[in-house]
């Protein structure tokens, strides 16, 4: 998770350095996709293009939609804030995720759940300071990235049931790809060569950063994983101070605390609800089969 996080946070600084090179955001978008696909080309030459056959295509293409309408407005947050000010509006996914949870997946969440969302808003409150500092095109991407982000993990939630994880990856990469190159035709710069090697950077770092990302979470449980997920705050502000002298200020960190502590909350919550829904149904499965074949 540690790797990830420096990964992530690595791609940001990145993304920041194409975009103050001139790039527009709409094709930095494209392209990272399109070197996305790239280094997934391995693993089509050995599973082949099969994998990616699917019957839910229009679930697909929502999640997709939702993937490219975050990525976009991610990277211009990134582009025009200070990384760590990105970072901590972007820890507010798990509160919009929790409310899609409700509206969407159908999903209870109870008292402590709602209060864990209350204390995150005020977290991102603190960051905002509406009415004391000027709110920003770039905090309203961010605050927009994380609520789009939600919104594509709520469906990978259901495309998860039926369909393989590697193919949902590289599926949605392929179907930005067009989503990004329609609106990056109409800005398009010819890249240079320093450009070009840190798109494909830019690209190699999201993938290995997805991997790690989902390794983590298959050899630990979520409530002991993701307290490591506040190093992206930590490395992007190291990042920011390093190669672009931003200094965030207290507010951030504080704000970002209180966002973090409410998102780890909400985390551990849903891992305990859903393992005790699992432990009640593997009771019943063992109460009927005892009671043996209905009459």
């Amino acid at each position: 998770m540690i790797i990830a996080c420096l990964l992530f946070s690595m791609m940001g600084g990145i993304i920041r350095y194409v975009s103050d090179s001139g790039m527009p955001i709409f094709q930095v978008v494209f392209l990272r996709n399109v070197a996305g696909i790239l280094f997934f080309l391995p693993w089509f030459f050995q599973a082949g293009f099969g994998v990616l056959k699917t019957a839910r295509i229009g679930a697909f293409g929502l999640r997709s939609l939702f993937g490219f309408a975050s990525m976009l407005s991610w990277f211009y947050a990134v582009s025009v804030l200070p990384l760590a000010d990105a970072v901590a509006l972007n820890f507010t996914a798990p509160i919009f995720g929790t409310i899609l949870a409700i509206v969407v997946l159908r999903e209870v969440v109870g008292i402590r759940r709602g209060a864990a969302m209350i204390v995150g808003f005020i977290g991102a409150m603190i960051i905002l300071r509406p009415g004391l500092a000027e709110l920003s095109i770039g905090s309203y991407s961010a605050i927009f990235s994380a609520l789009t982000m939600a919104g594509s993990m709520t469906m990978v939630k259901l495309l998860s049931r039926t369909e393989n994880t590697a193919a949902m990856v590289a599926l949605n990469q392929i179907l930005i790809i067009p989503m990004s190159l329609i609106p990056a035709i109409f800005v398009w710069q010819t890249p240079t060569l320093e450009q070009l090697i840190a798109i494909l950077i830019i690209g190699l770092l999201a993938t290995i950063g997805h991997l790690s990302f989902t390794k983590a979470y298959t050899l630990a449980d979520v409530s002991i994983v993701m307290p490591f997920d506040f190093f992206r705050l930590i490395f992007s502000a190291l990042i920011g101070f390093i190669f672009f002298l931003q200094e965030p200020d207290l507010f951030t960190y504080i704000g970002a605390a209180i966002i973090f502590a409410s998102s780890i909350y909400i985390a551990i919550r849903e891992t305990r609800v859903s393992s005790a829904l699992k432990k009640e149904i593997l009771a019943q499965t063992k109460a009927e089969n005892r009671s043996g074949p209905a009459k």
